[in-house]
């Protein structure tokens, strides 16, 4: 049975923000993590999906501490048995570790200095984390270029000189480069065309099974997360709303959120129905959430107990989570049932 290699416990994150009414007045700080858990296990590829502004890259970069937690703990368990808090780790610790767990941002375009060559760029987590002679550097540089697929003969050119495509490969060689055991892809496709997406799709995957790494993709496409996760968690508001297996989630959603997000997946056949759901209402402020459930003011199942209640994220099935007062009882439509509805 796979083990896990990390758990996120009770994590919050706060920003504070100016007040408009009052220069003397400290306003109540916006919460944009909400009491965030999850168990991730070696060796899975776990999707967060959910609108923009629900909190998806500000859960990576906590994780990886790209940004400071406000509270909560993220558990790391290393290769020879230990359990750390990742986020507690200071000095010589918090550099034994830190190289454990990267990161693939966004955009391949600011994400990379324009003054370094490639070569510095990957080259630069192997100076920072280990003593290496110069022709060790060299060595690990080409052979990670070549397995991300990148022309070694470019190596000194600088960033400028690449593709979109060939930019995103040099931000995972770099990410690849300190052989980590979990990298979090904030959108690492995002930014891409169709084609390219698909290639470097391809190479993560190739990658994880080659290195037998643990990914933690953060994306809005529902498409590509269907085709690269184990696992998916939807976030809302700062919340996760559901959580679940990739199949039991595109087949069988149990929160009405999750539902609309999923009628929203594009089908291959243009033949084929779609029944969309088109939420009513405008998202949240974070600042000035809902009462009981946050989903309430958009949900065309809410009752009287969804405004009053906040409902707990709950297993309702086989390794199925979901935060919703009546998961039970309502027949929710995924991806699969839609087709098979519509042929």
């Amino acid at each position: 049975m796979t083990k896990p290699i990390l758990d996120v416990v009770n994590m919050n994150k706060d920003f504070q923000v100016k007040s408009k009414t009052s220069l003397f007045r400290k306003p109540a700080p916006v919460r944009v993590l909400n009491n965030i858990s999850f168990e991730l296990m070696e060796g899975e590829t776990l999707s967060i999906v959910g609108e923009s502004g629900c909190g998806k890259t500000t859960l990576g970069r906590c994780i990886v501490r790209g940004m400071k937690a406000s509270s909560g703990d993220v558990i790391y368990h290393t290769e020879d048995g230990q359990s750390i808090d990742f986020l507690k780790l200071k000095g010589k610790k918090s550099k034994e570790f830190r190289k454990d767990i990267q990161m693939i941002f966004q955009d391949p375009y600011s994400s990379l200095s324009p003054r370094m060559s490639v070569f510095d760029i990957i080259s630069e987590p192997l100076t920072a984390n280990f003593k290496l002679k110069k022709s060790e550097i060299e060595e690990k540089v080409m052979e990670i270029a070549e397995k991300t697929g990148l022309n070694v003969g470019y190596l000194k050119r600088y960033p400028h000189a690449f593709s979109g495509g060939q930019r995103q490969r040099i931000a995972i060689a770099r990410a690849l480069i300190t052989q980590p055991r979990l990298i979090v892809c904030d959108e690492a496709v995002s930014a891409l065309d169709v084609s390219i997406q698909a290639q470097i799709i391809n190479l993560l995957k190739d990658l994880q099974e080659q290195f037998q790494i643990t990914y933690i993709f953060i994306s809005h496409d529902l498409s590509i997360v269907q085709n690269i996760s184990d696992r998916v968690a939807v976030m809302h508001l700062g919340k996760i709303v559901e959580l679940a297996t990739t199949d039991s989630l595109f087949s069988q959603p149990k929160h009405p959120y999750t539902e609309a997000l999923m009628s929203a997946v594009p089908q291959p056949d243009p033949e084929l129905k779609k029944n969309r759901i088109i939420l009513e209402g405008e998202v949240p402020n974070p600042a000035n959430p809902p009462s009981g459930c946050h989903f309430h003011p958009r949900c065309a199942y809410r009752t009287d107990k969804c405004v009053q209640e906040v409902p707990e994220l709950r297993e309702v099935g086989n390794n199925h989570f979901t935060a919703c007062h009546y998961a039970e009882e309502l027949n929710l439509r995924g991806v699969e049932n839609e087709s098979a509805s519509g042929s």
